[in-house]
């Protein structure tokens, strides 16, 4: 009663303040930013299997077992593109654009459709399950690359991607070893390259079908190599379809290597969904409303999974124009929500943001977030990405959700100032083709870096002892090995290099070392078998070598090579071709990139660096004595 008596006489002002103050506290309880519910406990993010093998599973599982699918519906690539079409209400799928125009969209029925027109012409050119099943696909990324890998779907064939990095000869060699007969191209000049890989010599090509117009002297050309030349407008036949089984191969994807020839992974529709699968979370849905950009290469089998995760939910898939330096433009025109990065671009975003003039005001802010996020928060409508952080944000489009790197080691630093800056889900995983793409990756709501994650739901990890290096599994330590659905079959008509990678129990050895940490995830902390002893005696491990050169934003690749009987270390340099151009024009040297890169300018060069790099007139790279 005392109360209600002394609420009773309170101001119609103080009552006023207590209500506003009250109001306000309730829409802030209403509205705090939450921390992500993560799928499982954070604190342990890996279980240990019974056997005493020292192989974990991934703890999201809670116990059960490894995924080879997520959705009954959609067990083979085939099934999971028309997934796509029922989830998007038959809603745009794939789109291009040209320069300085919006994007233009195909729905899912019209890529259905010129996707069976054109595996139909791949049956009728003799093309079969069990009869030269190997369809060559030589193209930048564009939707045609999509279309002729669904084709293949369509009618249980296998696509067998190329790319021009590769060099003739190694194209040349895969052409022979998977026999093929078709290739998909998209300009004239790859068809010209292929031409070249097989003229004068025996080769089994029979028809390349080009996507953009072609001239009479290349058909010419073909025809005096026994190739037809046909464009992809005319493939408009109708056969009824050839569903593939998941146990059927859907892949062979070549890895480049650094030694010898290319290595044909061969991989299963169940291979490259289960991989797919496992990066589908409650917490982070993807739906008909997102949108992802492709640029990197749809030849590797990172862009292929995350393509796979995109498709089967109804999603779209913009590409770009198919120049890197108009990545930017194209970012700001798709406004995409889903992004997969490679750690090069990463560090080329890290590098403009943190400028000496704002590097201070940007540590403040970043500090500010980091906290938030050690709390499991991620968001981009504080205060501090409105004042600091959006102009980073809008480079990317401004509505980047979701974002996945891979492919090569990131650096921590970047990989958690970006996390901050950018503000969305920002993942890290870790594989190789043999896995399909990924084997881990970090969790909803652990935005911590200094590891990879735990293992994915579709694969267990164990790690094995390396005696010689002084890794040892009792101790957490060793090379990584990985079992699951998402492992590959071996490599295409190669029993001994299968062997070598693969065990009689099914597990990959990666060549990578390993660590356990307490929380469960997996670090990567060296690479089996490449240390060498230099003549002096001294231990050199060369990736960690050009892991310190590549984060020079003068560096776009970086090799690094020794030999145990010199007493030094040879390193090739590829210069970027986006610094290189402004670096000499700074400095009073004029060219163009080939220009410079080819040395026709090397008299103009400063004389501090004349003896350190020598450009070489073959070939785009400077050769460095380390």
């Amino acid at each position: 009663c005392l109360y209600i008596f002394c609420f009773l006489n309170l101001s119609t002002n103080t009552l006023l303040g207590m209500g506003a103050f009250t109001a306000v506290t309730a829409y802030w309880f209403a509205t705090r930013p939450k921390a992500l519910k993560p799928p499982c406990d954070l604190r342990m993010q890996s279980v240990e299997l019974p056997g005493g093998e020292f192989a974990r599973r991934g703890a999201v599982l809670n116990g059960g077992p490894l995924l080879s699918h997520f959705y009954e519906d959609a067990k083979t690539m085939y099934e999971c593109f028309h997934r796509g079409l029922r989830e998007s209400k038959n809603g745009p799928c794939l789109g291009s654009r040209k320069p300085k125009q919006p994007y233009e969209w195909l729905s899912y029925s019209e890529v259905i459709e010129r996707a069976e027109h054109l595996g139909s012409a791949f049956l009728h050119k003799g093309h079969s399950k069990d009869r030269d099943p190997y369809i060559g696909i030589f193209s930048q990324n564009r939707p045609e690359w999509t279309i002729s890998e669904l084709a293949c779907y369509t009618y249980s064939l296998i696509s067998v991607p190329l790319y021009d990095t590769l060099g003739t000869e190694a194209i040349g060699y895969i052409l022979e070893k998977a026999c093929i007969s078709t290739v998909v191209c998209d300009v004239p000049e790859k068809a010209k390259l292929l031409l070249d890989c097989v003229s004068g010599r025996q080769h089994t090509v029979k028809t390349l079908i080009l996507i953009e117009n072609f001239d009479a002297d290349l058909v010419s050309r073909a025809q005096q190599c026994g190739i037809d030349i046909v464009s992809l407008k005319d493939t408009e036949v109708n056969k009824p379809r050839i569903p593939p089984q998941p146990d059927d191969l859907a892949i062979i994807c070549f890895t480049s290597g650094t030694t010898g020839n290319p290595k044909g992974a061969m991989l299963t529709h169940r291979n490259v969904v289960s991989n797919s699968s496992a990066f589908i979370y409650p917490s982070c849905p993807i739906g008909p409303q997102d949108v992802h950009i492709s640029y990197l290469p749809l030849a590797h089998m990172f862009e292929r999974v995350v393509q796979g995760l995109i498709l089967v939910h109804g999603a779209r898939i913009g590409y770009f124009q198919g120049d890197i330096r108009t990545l930017m433009d194209d970012l700001m025109t798709l406004k995409p929500t889903v992004f997969p990065v490679v750690p090069r671009l990463l560090n080329r975003m890290f590098d403009k943001a943190n400028s000496p003039l704002k590097r201070r005001i940007l540590e403040f802010a970043f500090r500010r977030k980091e906290n938030e996020m050690k709390s499991g928060i991620m968001r981009r409508d504080s205060v501090w990405d409105k004042i600091i952080f959006k102009k980073v944000q809008a480079s990317v489009g401004g509505h980047v959700r979701m974002m996945l790197t891979g492919a090569a080691p990131i650096s921590a630093t970047v990989l958690t100032f970006l996390r901050a800056a950018l503000g969305c889900q920002f993942y890290e995983g870790y594989g190789q083709t043999e896995c399909t793409a990924g084997s881990t990756t970090t969790l909803p709501g652990d935005w911590t870096a200094g590891h990879v994650g735990a293992p994915l739901p579709c694969n267990d990890i164990k790690l094995v002892d390396v005696a010689e290096m002084n890794y040892y599994a009792t101790k957490g330590e060793g090379e990584v090995c990985v079992r699951g659905p998402n492992v590959f079959k071996g490599y295409l008509k190669d029993p001994e290099k299968t062997k070598e990678a693969l065990d009689e129990d099914g597990w990959v050895h990666t060549g990578d070392i390993g660590r356990w940490l307490p929380n469960g995830t997996l670090q990567i902390v060296d690479r089996k078998k490449h240390i060498f002893k230099l003549a002096q005696g001294e231990y050199i491990a060369p990736e960690k070598i050009e892991n310190i050169y590549i984060r020079s934003e003068a560096v776009a690749q970086t090799f690094v090579h020794g030999d145990s009987l010199q007493a030094c270390l040879v390193a090739i340099i590829v210069p970027d071709p986006d610094f290189l151009p402004g670096w000499a024009k700074k400095r009073g040297i004029e060219g163009s990139y080939e220009e410079l890169c080819k040395n026709k300018v090397k008299t103009d060069l400063p004389s501090a660096f004349s003896s350190l790099p020598h450009f070489s007139e073959s070939c785009m790279h400077w050769c460095i004595w380390v």
